[in-house]
């Protein structure tokens, strides 16, 4: 398991917390990979001796920080959460359960649910457009395109066959990428029902989010449909923030920067 932390140190607890109670614990490597929190979240980690931590000197994103956690993994599947996740004990041993039963499965992903226990929005579009839709009702897996992710187990071999999340995405759009992938090669994803983790998305956004979200999308774009559709999403990042008077937006979309400073 590769927890993504940034920040949220009591989130990262209760989290840690929830995958110490998993079923088979002491059979699952748990590793979180901290992007440069300023808030403690390390010495969190320190508190689960069985948990190793990679700690990074500044945030990198989510898409590095996956691609760190699944090559440190010693595993034949990796379950990527992010820290504003708690988990049922079951949910690990449900989804490797899924993944064993169909090598035409890449990937699986429990089913996001609220505090209250009501489903969260989870379900996005390919390309990725921000929005997110709870999961249909019902008890049997699903097929899905592109999952939350908040909480997916994804085949290793399939991202070492592509050799890696692609980096050009700094805090959003690699999962949209490897989901693409999977679809891409010809295999699923799959949505269990029975495997359920709870998730707390309440950090607001900021305008240096928003523009990675932008910029991101525009890398998407353009990997997948195209010179032209990636130039008019780009441009689409400028100037949409632009005429919602967005300034700070507009400034981090014209620079191309991205969650970690660099040039996008």
């Amino acid at each position: 398991m590769a927890v993504i932390s940034h920040n949220r140190a009591d989130r990262l607890r209760k989290c840690l917390e929830s995958l110490e109670r998993a079923d088979g614990r002491e059979r699952l490597q748990l590793i979180v990979v901290d992007n440069g929190s300023r808030d403690g979240s390390p010495q969190v980690v320190e508190e689960f001796p069985d948990v190793q931590l990679i700690r990074l000197p500044k945030n990198f994103g989510l898409t590095k920080a996956m691609n760190l956690g699944w090559r440190a993994a010693d595993a034949e599947y990796v379950l990527f959460l992010h820290e504003d996740t708690e988990v049922e004990p079951n949910v690990a041993a449900l989804l490797a359960d899924a993944l064993d039963a169909d090598p035409a499965v890449a990937a699986v992903c429990p089913l996001l649910v609220r505090a209250s226990g009501m489903p969260a929005p989870q379900l996005g579009s390919l390309p990725p457009d921000g929005d997110w839709e709870p999961a249909p009702a019902g008890s049997e897996p699903i097929a899905v395109d592109y999952p939350r992710g908040a909480a997916a187990m994804v085949r290793v071999f399939l991202i070492k066959a592509i050799r890696q999340i692609d980096e050009r995405y700094g805090q959003f759009g690699g999962d949209a990428d490897l989901a693409a992938q999977i679809l891409r090669a010809g295999k699923k994803i799959l949505l269990i029902p029975a495997a359920r983790v709870r998730h707390y998305a309440d950090r607001p956004q900021e305008p240096l989010d928003r523009a990675d979200f932008l910029l991101g999308r525009a890398i998407f774009m353009g990997k997948y449909l195209g010179f032209l559709a990636g130039l008019r999403a780009r441009l689409g990042a400028i100037l949409g923030p632009l005429v919602r008077l967005q300034l700070a937006v507009v400034g981090h979309t014209v620079s191309g920067q991205k969650i970690d400073g660099t040039q996008g």
